[in-house]
């Protein structure tokens, strides 16, 4: 058996010895056979970015081919309403082989996979947000030789009745362990079904926000994943999501992605680890231990795209409650070292070169090894909101165009800190920089003003470009904070309307 599965926790991993990458149809079909398996699912995420299911019965083998191999009809004026119209609406959903896995909340065995769209001639549905970014992946690679990963930090808030035994400072949850945290059972429980659905999780923690409110106790986790290639780590979030959300409710518990919930306390985000690899996987970010050219460029990139980014990853009004001044979240397109006040971070590698492990474990001997490629590149600003494959879309055609545009080690210069910016004395240093937007509406403006980054190499076409910017525009939120200010409940009001989002 391969070194690569011995220890894999999905079920179809094990059965076939195989990574997922190399699933064939006969291979799902020998599963479903030899595991009396039930029922197919097929699930897709749709234009709210939430995903979709259509349940299929197995009668016999014949069927079952016939699901596999033709996928099924849906009607995408319902899935995608934006830009697909009921006079022409029929789409087929094709499942992939690759992101198979059992789901874990049926009573009766059921095969799961994520299906990708296409139309009726057969051809991908151009503004598929998983298509598109399958594209933006294959443009960077035409571009760059180079491959993009990522990985994605979930945070989410979860909400049950509250208990008067240890509890802990509002604000003060970071990394907490139970009793004083109320929920590490429920988080471990959604990892060993993320991980058995295919999850490459790095690891999962409290997150620091915690409080109680109307006899509730809201508690922040994190589930952090390995970095991967950027299609994959799509599919690991939603799949996540969609896990968490189904464990929640079968324990009684609720969960918000939610950028916001309330004045004060700390909002989620979904922070964005980018790595750059080269065909044979290795890590180009860094060379001799040390930030390289390659690294900058994509950060230049990074920096140009900021503002219209949040079109993707910023996709309501109570995104930009998150994104304010003094808070933890960036508000200041720049990037730094280790620095968590700005807009892109450079986190702490393992660019040391004494073997920490061999001093402190006297019985290991000291070895020399490369650990850079662990180095990433973290976008700090998205949150639940996002569509997660145009977040990821966007972020691999903001590094592309880096290797694009003219000047780009030179911005990356003009724009990199080395201070807190939240401290009163760099306030000259943040009137400097640019901003992020503050609502929607600005967001569709920055969109607006970059689209030509997105659409080029076809990866967005005018037509979806035209429909994002036009549903930001529908919030009508360009004086959002000053009529909050007017009116507090308006905030509230929000956060219940968009509490569920993505």
């Amino acid at each position: 058996m391969k070194e690569n599965v011995t220890m894999s926790m999905n079920p179809l991993v094990n059965f076939l010895k195989k990574t997922p990458k190399e699933f064939t149809k006969a291979d799902m079909i020998k599963f479903v056979e030899e595991n009396e398996i039930r029922m197919i699912n097929f699930h897709y995420v749709a234009g709210d970015g939430r995903m979709k299911t259509l349940g299929f019965v197995l009668h016999s083998r014949e069927y079952l081919e016939q699901i596999l191999s033709n996928g099924e009809r849906v009607d995408g004026s319902n899935i995608f309403p934006a830009f697909i119209h009921a006079g022409s609406s029929d789409l087929y959903v094709i499942p992939r082989f690759s992101t198979a896995f059992m789901n874990p909340f049926a009573e009766i065995p059921t095969l799961s996979f994520l299906c990708a769209y296409y139309n009726k001639d057969g051809q991908p549905l151009e503004n598929s947000p998983e298509y598109i970014l399958r594209k933006a992946a294959k443009s960077f690679t035409e571009v760059t030789g180079m491959y993009f990963e990522a990985m994605g930090e979930l945070e989410y808030y979860v909400i049950g009745d509250a208990e008067e035994l240890y509890t802990i400072p509002d604000q003060r949850g970071y990394h907490e362990s139970s009793p004083f945290t109320k929920f590490e059972s429920f988080r471990a429980e959604c990892m060993y079904n993320i991980a058995k659905a295919g999850g490459l999780i790095k690891y999962g923690h409290s997150e620091v926000g915690n409080f109680t409110l109307d006899g509730k106790i809201y508690e922040q986790n994190e589930i952090e994943f390995l970095v991967t290639n950027v299609q994959d780590a799509a599919d690991q979030l939603v799949i996540a999501k969609w896990i968490i959300r189904n464990l929640a409710y079968q324990y009684g518990l609720d969960v918000t992605f939610s950028p916001k919930i309330t004045t004060g306390k700390a909002g989620s985000g979904l922070h964005i680890h980018t790595r750059i690899v080269n065909a044979e996987g290795k890590n180009q970010y860094v060379t001799k231990g040390k930030l390289n050219s390659i690294a900058k460029t994509a950060i230049a990139g990074y920096m140009t795209c900021a503002s219209s980014l949040t079109a993707f990853g910023n996709t309501n009004p109570t995104s930009y409650f998150r994104l304010v001044p003094h808070q933890e979240a960036p508000t200041s397109i720049c990037w730094g070292d280790r620095n968590r006040s700005v807009l892109v971070r450079v986190p702490l590698g393992w660019n040391y070169k004494n073997d920490i492990l061999a001093e402190l474990n006297p019985l290991e001997k000291a070895v020399k090894k490369d650990r850079t490629q662990k180095q990433t590149v973290e976008f700090r600003c998205p949150d639940g909101s996002a569509d997660i494959y145009l977040l990821l879309a966007g972020l691999v055609c903001a590094a592309r165009h880096g290797f694009e545009m003219e000047g780009a080690l030179d911005f990356a210069e003009k724009t990199y800190v080395d201070v807190d910016i939240h401290r009163p004395e760099n306030k000259a240093l943040v009137e400097s920089l640019a901003q992020l937007p503050t609502s929607c509406w600005e967001s569709a403006d920055e969109l607006s003003r970059h689209r030509a980054i997105f659409e080029n190499h076809g990866v967005f076409n005018a037509e979806m470009i035209d429909d994002i910017v036009k549903q930001l525009k529908s919030f009508k939120d360009q004086k959002i904070r000053k009529e909050i200010e007017k009116n507090p409940d308006l905030m509230t009001q929000m956060v219940n309307e968009y509490f569920y989002c993505g």
